[in-house]
């Protein structure tokens, strides 16, 4: 039920069209200190009346006129000189103009994926770092890089405009930035010494087919029918739009920093009283996240109230709350009482354990009530069921709080506001129906709001990292992440432009994701023009998915585009695999890349394997021989194939000259 991010778009125009002034409109992508690429004709587009005059006359130069079409919309081009700037823009109708001030000319990038590019350069505290932040933030002001972050929002149909404005990179912008690509676009920076644009859009969590177009999705022979599906319940969403739509809002969306998410209130200040009625109220199982219930995919905020009975012995005493983890952000009560509260993004890993002073305890029952406020992703209060307990402080007796809550959602998070739902009469249970579920982690959705806005503007071309969350089935991964980048390509127009990508890191998935078959598709997948790869096989954190060490996952990708794109001379890529052939009881392995191999031992191993006909994998021996290994082992006498890097968890061994890793591969195809 975490749906229909896509109704607030029409709210906006609807209630912007009640001005009949407002004649003359254009994209959020285009505002003041905004990069356009250099050396192209840059696509201006908006909205106007039909057959209106645009005009658009810049300070360099350039001018340009084209007549809005019978729909309202309109497309010109601009032709960009050199890098330099900073210029001003004019965009006039016969009745109004819109002035870009603080203009520059460089060279544009887009940024996407799933959290891996989220990860701002301020990490998430407390467990997932980004390494070398504080000096990163602390030098981030330069007025040549700017950047633009796509706000989160999803939608069954494709999008004119996304929230978002270009600013300067300073300390005060960069730490909510996406770490990846700001060290891909400082990398560049560097080298290039000319104004450099980023735009960020991402989403955590999602898969590949969310940021992948309808008509081509539809070719999917896992998705055929879902475009169908999708417009038969329009009528179904449509109406669930409407009724979101009329509810009393809270618009965070100018709101910045920490204190942002503290002290809110959705006029349900007495759902935390002890003798309030919750009877009506659902129940939930927990811990466990609500997507996993019948509340389905929904962010916002939902009450939590769970009475329990304590013994004589407990009374008058402090106690001690855990209320395992929650996602992401709480407020909790006993009795009424305050007794703690976590109200900072960021902290959805992070064990919740409040203290109950003994004032409260003066009673055999206690009523717990937890208010729980999620934006994105999973939400709710999880773990292992050991982790929601109470005890004395000063004693080990504990009583479980696992198992049922009664629960109620009092506001759902949107596009960045709160549509507050009235409490007393349980509004929520009362929302209607949708015919399917759709959400951000839907096919389409993600291109349609966070995408399509963005298209025809001006780009070099985009990085790419994603792959975690389709771990679970890397056969279609195979045709969905080529079928996203021809998407892309496609519907920009601007050809077979640069798409460098993320492989993803090792990781303790769990039993039975087999994430190294997802790295083999990434590792394919250079077979599509004009693509690379950065391998973090030796920068990851097998029990952390979001590493901290960004600033290499951006340089790495830095380096592809500075070779490709702007003639540097530098090592861009580990070794590749190429060929095997075997003489005289051993494996010879060839790559490309492969200048002064070298293997760093991992925990005393070098993570390759053989294995003959019986298809027996086993250790390897690894001699280095020039640019080949020689792979053996006394227990296969007859080698058939060779492994590297074969599991969810094993990290890089082999290195090139350069220090850059080889991707995990394999010489067989065998099915396992």
């Amino acid at each position: 039920m975490k749906t229909l991010l896509f109704f607030l778009v029409a709210t906006v125009m609807i209630l912007g069209q009640s001005n009949i002034d407002i004649k003359l409109k254009l994209p959020a992508i285009f505002s003041d200190n905004m990069v356009l690429q250099q050396k192209m004709e840059a696509p201006f587009w908006g909205k106007a009346v039909a057959g209106e005059k645009i005009s658009i006359e810049t300070s360099w130069g350039e001018k340009s006129e084209t007549e809005v079409q019978t729909d309202g919309n309109w497309i010109l081009k601009i032709k960009t000189p050199n890098a330099g700037g900073p210029y001003e823009v004019k965009v006039s109708n016969a009745s109004s103009s819109i002035e870009f001030k603080n203009v520059l000319i460089g060279e544009v990038w887009i940024g996407s994926g799933q959290s891996n590019m989220e990860m701002p350069l301020m990490g998430w505290p407390p467990n997932d770092l980004i390494e070398g932040s504080d000096d990163a933030i602390a030098n981030s002001t330069n007025t040549n890089i700017r950047l633009f972050t796509v706000a989160r929002e999803f939608s069954i149909d494709e999008q004119f405009d996304c929230v978002g404005n270009w600013v300067e990179s300073s300390p005060q912008t960069s730490p909510g930035f996406s770490a990846a690509l700001y060290f891909f676009g400082k990398k560049l920076y560097e080298e290039l010494k000319i104004p450099i644009g980023l735009i960020h859009s991402s989403w955590g969590g999602t898969p590949v087919e969310s940021w992948i177009q309808g008509k081509y999705i539809s070719q999917h022979p896992d998705y055929k029918d879902y475009i169908q599906k999708l417009e038969e319940s329009k009528p179904h969403l449509e109406n669930l739009k409407n009724w979101i739509a009329n509810h009393p809002t809270i618009d965070m969306t100018s709101k910045q920093g920490d204190d942002m998410w503290k002290n809110l209130s959705f006029n349900d200040e007495e759902l935390s009283n002890i003798n309030y009625d919750n009877s009506k109220w659902n129940e939930m199982n927990l811990p466990q996240q609500w997507e996993n219930t019948e509340v389905g995919y929904f962010d916002g905020a939902v009450w939590f109230r769970k009475k329990i009975e304590i013994p004589n012995t407990w009374l008058n005493k402090e106690l001690q709350i855990h209320l395992a983890m929650i996602d992401d952000m709480d407020v909790a009560f006993v009795n009424g009482v305050k007794v703690g509260a976590t109200e900072v993004t960021g902290r959805w890993q992070e064990k919740r354990v409040y203290k109950i002073p003994k004032e409260l305890v003066n009673a055999n029952q206690l009523t717990i009530a937890v208010r729980v406020v999620d934006t994105q992703g999973g939400g709710g209060i999880y773990g292992q069921d050991e982790l929601m307990k109470i005890h004395p402080v000063d004693s080990n007796e504990v009583i479980s709080l696992a198992g049922k809550w009664k629960y109620l959602p009092v506001a759902e998070y949107l596009s960045g506001k709160f549509f507050v739902y009235n409490p007393a009469n349980h509004e929520f249970f009362n929302r209607p129906k949708e015919l399917i579920n759709v959400s951000a982690y839907s096919p389409t959705t993600l291109f349609n709001a966070m995408i399509n806005p963005l298209i025809p503007y001006s780009i070099k071309g985009a990085i790419w990292y994603q792959g975690e969350s389709n771990t679970g089935n890397p056969e279609a991964y195979k045709t969905l992440f080529p079928m996203m980048i021809k998407t892309w390509r496609e519907e920009w127009k601007q050809g077979d432009f640069p798409f460098y990508y993320a492989q993803i890191a090792p990781y303790k998935y769990g039993e039975g994701t087999n994430s190294q078959k997802l790295r083999e598709v990434q590792l394919h997948t250079l077979s599509v023009p004009n693509t690379g790869m950065a391998v973090t096989m030796d920068i990851g954190n097998p029990l952390n998915i979001h590493p901290g060490k960004k600033k290499e996952v951006g340089d790495r990708l830095a380096m592809w585009a500075l070779v490709k794109n702007y003639g540097k001379k530098l090592p861009y890529s580990g070794p590749v695999y190429k060929s095997m052939k075997v003489e005289e009881g051993k494996a010879i392995l060839y790559f490309d890349f492969a200048d002064r191999l070298e293997i760093k031992l991992r925990d005393g191993k070098n993570n390759f394997q053989i294995a003959g006909k019986d298809k027996n994998f086993v250790e390897a021996d690894v001699i280095i021989s020039g640019n080949e290994l020689i792979v053996s082992s006394s227990k296969v006498k007859e080698p058939v194939a060779v492994r590297y890097c074969w599991s969810d968890t094993d990290e890089g061994t082999l290195f090139n000259e350069a220090g850059l890793p080889a991707s995990s591969f394999r010489t067989d195809d065998w099915d396992d």
